[in-house]
């Protein structure tokens, strides 16, 4: 279960921010591509986001990763500039997303999920993740706590 209440602290944020961005892109790439693979996502979703760039962006942790989406999946985005769009939000909110303690229309929709650059794009992502199939999810047995 994830407290409402539950922030990230603020001490940590300061060290957060001067980690490289490459060694959590690579393994946000490596799960979204697990994800592809298992049939969590859907490949006809996520077809208008093919040779795009985004960000998924932790605001309160100072973190970011940026990947591009293309025909054999997701891979770390590594050229300078703006991606084509991004997602923001708290890391309890990616965790609650991610354990489907929430939805992501009901946390686009509280501004607790923000799409910033192109919208379209991001509501084609938005939707996908509301799409996510977990029941193809195989059973590990951990349980994910947070206090």
């Amino acid at each position: 279960m994830i407290p409402a209440h539950w922030k990230f602290p603020a001490a940590l944020r300061s060290i957060v921010r001067r980690l490289p961005e490459g060694p959590p892109a690579q393994l946000a790439a490596l799960a979204l591509n697990g994800a592809l693979r298992a049939g969590l996502l859907s490949r006809a979703a996520l077809a208008p986001l093919e040779g795009k760039s985004f960000c998924l962006e932790a605001s309160d942790a100072g973190a970011r990763v940026r990947l591009q989406y293309g025909e054999r999946g997701f891979r770390v985005y590594s050229r300078s500039g703006i991606t084509d769009f991004t997602l923001r939000a708290t890391l309890a909110d990616y965790a609650r997303l991610a354990l489907r303690r929430e939805d992501p229309d009901t946390l686009f929709f509280n501004r607790r999920l923000a799409i910033e650059g192109d919208t379209e794009l991001g509501l084609v992502a938005k939707n996908a993740l509301d799409a996510v199939d977990w029941s193809k999810l195989p059973k590990i047995g951990v349980r994910a706590r947070f206090r």
